[in-house]
């Protein structure tokens, strides 16, 4: 995108807030750069030049715009529709991956050494994976300095940074005010939270985005004790390397508000990752539905409710024990068999809200050792847990937002009870893999059948190649077809 000049000019030209994310735009004269919907007249264009991605920018010496504020754009949807190394690179460094273990750690998830890395990451987006670690601490650290109360140096190392010093300098460098000054300058116009230690900051996506299927989804097959709607918001407990956390998620006209408690600040990057890959929020819409409308059948759906994403997860193992769980069986059966399990074997946790949020899904290894003659489930489906639980929990079986799609489906499928059904819906909500289909899904077949569409699993998959790479998305608008609570706000 950021290569044919000419289209990115027309986008600044017309601050078409749909390429937020996609590029950036770097200002020659006043070494600034700016998301292409900022609200400030469009420089000359032969001022502008165009990166891939802020870290570029701050690489090449820019420093972002205080007005448009581009380092909260929504993330570029390349990533999101694409199962490569750079791709899988991306959300693994926007999960924290580098703060953690370092770029030696970030190239042996991906298979590849810390080089070929290094050259992937700087061919595509003009920065290596140091540069665009940096890029998000700077952010991170943004949002601490302007949401919270910490101490300052509390704050550089919550952010990841080694030391106070490269926190200052960064700041300074980045955002071209000392982290007193962004303190200063957010403190005159926001709101401290009503609960002490809660983090509110806004999340940012591409219009249009429907609420209705995303958070409607969300709520109709939340587990009891982990996830909740209460008060216009979807609530729920996060599992996080330094802790636990408890997100409010609340969707809004132009953003979706977050509230954040955390045990640790230094988990806050991949809270907020988890958050918007729950939601898929870096999806494009207009993309997505410029296919989807172009089949006849489908374009009535689409045009009645544009804009809905794929609800994914926080946690590919614990969605894929809650698939397993969901089986064969109705919303309120599955909600049921997991809320035991969360029961038995979650970790219990306090809500600072005083809400109905218990405990913390349990991770495979607490699941390891249970026994199945206590579950009330049929005794293949028994096998089929207890046997994902083990190849979880040792580590032979990883589902995350780092995964390869491929890899993935053939090792699922090696695993008993595992068939077409259950592999598509981990692919889809799991790994977030945008083309995943569920041709023999109930309501899918439903569906098809109502509006026209070939309702056998094989020819509603061969209709269905017209609309790749798209047919996670499809499936959202064809569940639409059935008056399902997982296609309404709750009340």
């Amino acid at each position: 995108m950021y290569t044919d000049t000419e289209r990115c000019v027309r986008a600044v030209q017309s601050k078409d807030a749909r390429f937020d994310g996609w590029f950036f735009t770097a200002v020659l004269t006043t070494r600034i750069y700016c998301r292409p919907s900022c609200p400030v007249v469009p420089p000359k264009v032969e001022n502008m030049t165009f990166y891939p991605s802020a870290a570029a920018c701050q690489q090449a010496g820019f420093r972002a715009c205080k007005r448009c504020r581009p380092d909260t754009s929504p993330g570029s949807p390349e990533w999101n529709a694409r199962a490569d190394s750079v791709a899988r690179a991306m959300r693994l460094i926007g999960d924290g991956v580098v703060d953690r273990e370092g770029v030696p750690g970030l190239a042996a998830r991906l298979g590849y050494s810390a080089r070929q890395i290094e050259r992937q990451l700087l061919a595509e987006l003009g920065a290596g994976p140091l540069a665009l670690a940096r890029a998000q601490r700077a952010q991170t650290a943004r949002l601490l300095i302007e949401t919270t109360g910490l101490p300052m140096a509390d704050v550089a190392f919550a952010a990841g940074f080694s030391s106070v010093r490269t926190f200052n300098d960064t700041v300074r460098e980045v955002f071209a005010l000392a982290p007193g000054e962004l303190r200063t300058r957010a403190a005159r116009s926001a709101k401290p939270p009503a609960t002490p230690g809660v983090i509110a900051l806004r999340l940012p996506y591409r219009a249009p985005l429907n609420p209705s299927n995303l958070f409607g989804h969300l709520a109709a097959t939340a587990v009891p004790g982990v996830e909740e709607w209460r008060d216009g918001a979807y609530r729920r407990t996060l599992t996080l390397p330094h802790g636990h956390g408890i997100v409010a998620l609340t969707p809004r006209p132009d953003h979706i508000a977050c509230r954040l408690f955390l045990t640790d600040p230094r988990d806050l990057t991949l809270a907020i990752s988890r958050c918007r890959w729950l939601l898929d929020l870096d999806a494009d819409p207009v993309a997505v539905d410029d296919r989807l409308r172009a089949d006849p059948l489908l374009a009535p759906l689409v045009d009645k409710a544009p804009g809905r994403r794929v609800p994914r997860t926080v946690d590919g193992a614990e969605f894929a024990v809650r698939a397993v769980l969901g089986q064969q069986v109705s919303t309120a059966a599955a909600r049921t068999h997991a809320a035991r399990l969360v029961t038995a074997h979650g970790v219990p946790v306090d809500d600072p809200e005083g809400g109905g949020l218990t405990h913390l899904f349990p991770v495979p290894e607490a699941l390891a050792g249970l026994d199945p003659e206590r579950l009330a489930l049929p005794r293949s489906r028994r096998t089929t847990l207890t046997t994902l639980v083990g190849a979880l929990a040792d580590g032979s079986l990883r589902l995350g937002t780092d995964t390869d799609w491929t890899k993935a489906r053939a090792e699922l499928t090696t695993l008993p009870g595992f068939g077409p059904w259950t592999v598509e819906v981990i692919a889809m909500r799991a790994l977030g893999d945008p083309d995943a289909f569920l041709p023999t899904d109930l309501g899918i077949r439903r569906a098809a059948a109502e509006l026209g569409l070939p309702s056998t699993p094989a020819a509603l998959t061969a209709r269905a190649a017209a609309w790749r790479p798209w047919r996670a998305y499809a499936v959202q608008y064809l569940w639409t077809v059935d008056d399902h609570p997982i296609n309404h706000l709750p009340a």
